[in-house]
């Protein structure tokens, strides 16, 4: 017998405003502008322009603690796409006005690839090598190391390019190719790019020995450099000369690990836009919102009219409801986008405004140590919004102060308790930890059991493998490979 069970759950559906308000909560104030010229395009319901005064209608407040406009059910699907906002590119400088910022020329620089490309020309190539050579050169990653396996290539010219060869060949091309700038480009591993960079110095000094070592220290003794195994260095190469080992070490960490540039694409002068500037008027914070985060948009009159006169119209026509319905989602469109950028703005500033009260020392003073310990909930329950909302706040916006500028979630940090009893941030923590290793000395730095023990000395109750974290996350390496000759 079979039996029949019934189950109830519980689960939330966001509405097509909340869509539109989060993903447009997210996009940072450089991108906004992308962001608003993109929904122009789509939808010819929005325009350009003040908005006209419209009468008050009835509200709701949302699963977020924030007020949107309610507006009749439709498929939103019909209009509102799935895509990801985020990734446009950044333009212009805060410290310009809008009109300023939209005429500013932006350095640009040709693609990797393009450098690449012209220096081809100088190879004198036949047809057949010349595509050999391009296809190694799209094969090269954005960093400047071609990862990919010879064979693989072999066979992506015989499949594409209906190219017979072979890894030998390949691999006399690419020989080629890592003479071409930037130094080091077309490497399969750093090992083999710091060699080029190296043999590269090696042609222009063909005597120095500082650069002959560095290179037998790279070709020969590369596992124990990258331990900072300097006693076996100096057995293996039979050096006596310490300082000339010291001086091949430099000549080794001057050398650029990643030719291709961090991007390696469409290389930008990028500038950075706050979303918020505060400044002290005479002991009094003014808080103000970036202009660029304040788009001034409309509904169309003429789709209003439109609809309006559509409307009133015959309905049993089906093209023309076709028709009254594709104008009535253009205009809900667009006035769930003008009503998500106006949430948008109420958001930023209000938990904002909430992050300058909570560590109103700092801002008031500029002074690391007044920063106080603060998560995301603390706001997220002052201001009643959800957490998530308040976090998609602090990990894309900024603020320009009168001590510069500052990520928002440069503010918050757990607490760490001192003998005193008294809360301190994490953060606080962190300078001292740096501070002792920055002055630690080099023959013998310190290990993370003695840098707990000194901590503690300062009053930080706080556990060695809490020392170990905060040391990773400020980027500094055990004590071992921090040792120096």
């Amino acid at each position: 017998m079979q039996k029949l069970s019934l189950s109830q759950s519980l689960s939330q559906k966001l509405s097509p405003q909340q869509i539109q308000f989060i993903k447009l909560l997210q996009v940072p104030t450089a991108e906004l502008d992308a962001r608003v010229e993109e929904e122009l395009e789509i939808n010819p319901a929005l325009e350009e322009g003040r908005e006209e005064p419209e009468p008050q209608v009835e509200s709701e407040i949302d699963d977020f603690g924030d007020e949107v406009t309610a507006t009749e059910d439709l498929n939103v699907q019909d209009y509102l796409g799935d895509e990801d906002f985020s990734g446009y590119k950044m333009q212009g400088d805060g410290n310009y006005s809008e009109d300023e910022d939209r005429e500013m020329p932006v350095a640009m620089q040709a693609s990797l690839n393009d450098q690449l490309e012209m220096q081809l020309g100088y190879l004198g190539l036949d047809d057949r090598s010349l595509t050999i050579a391009r296809q190694l050169i799209g094969s090269i990653e954005t960093d400047g190391y071609i990862r990919r396996e010879l064979d693989a290539i072999v066979n992506d010219l015989a499949f594409s390019q209906n190219i017979e060869t072979d890894v030998e060949e390949l691999d006399e091309m690419l020989k080629n190719i890592q003479l071409f700038d930037p130094p080091g480009i077309g490497a399969r591993n750093l090992q083999e790019c710091l060699l080029i960079q190296l043999e590269r110095k090696r042609e222009n000094d063909d005597e120095d020995e500082v650069i002959a070592t560095a290179i037998d220290i790279i070709r020969l003794c590369f596992d124990e450099f990258t331990k900072k195994h300097y006693d076996k260095i100096i057995r293996k190469l039979n050096l006596d000369d310490e300082l000339l080992l010291k001086d091949a070490v430099t000549a080794i960490t001057k050398l650029n690990p990643k030719p291709g540039g961090v991007s390696g694409g469409l290389v930008k002068t990028q500038y950075l836009i706050p979303d918020f500037l505060l400044t002290n008027n005479n002991g009094k914070l003014d808080l103000t919102l970036s202009s660029r985060n304040a788009p001034e948009l409309r509904v169309s009159q003429s789709y209003t009219d439109m609809f309006s006169a559509y409307d009133k119209s015959d309905k049993k026509d089906k093209k023309l409801k076709e028709t009254v319905s594709f104008v009535k989602q253009k205009l809900d469109a667009a006035k769930w986008f003008i009503d998500a950028i106006k949430q948008r703005q109420n958001t930023l500033l209000r938990t904002m405004d909430s992050i300058i009260r909570f560590q109103y020392d700092f801002f008031m003073e500029g002074d690391e140590t007044k920063l106080r310990p603060m998560i995301l909930k603390d706001i997220a329950n002052e201001i009643g919004m959800d957490i998530s909302t308040v976090s998609r706040v602090a990990n894309s916006k900024s603020i320009q102060t009168d001590f510069g500028i500052f990520p928002l979630k440069y503010f918050f940090s757990e607490g760490i308790s001192t003998s005193s009893g008294e809360d301190v941030s994490s953060r606080e923590v962190k300078n001292v930890l740096a501070r002792f290793i920055s002055e630690e000395d080099k023959k013998r730095p310190l290990s993370d059991d003695k840098l707990e023990k000194m901590l503690k000395a300062k009053g930080y109750n706080i556990a060695r493998r809490t020392v170990a974290k905060y040391r990773e996350q400020l980027n500094i390496p055990v004590a071992r490979l921090r040792k120096e000759l």
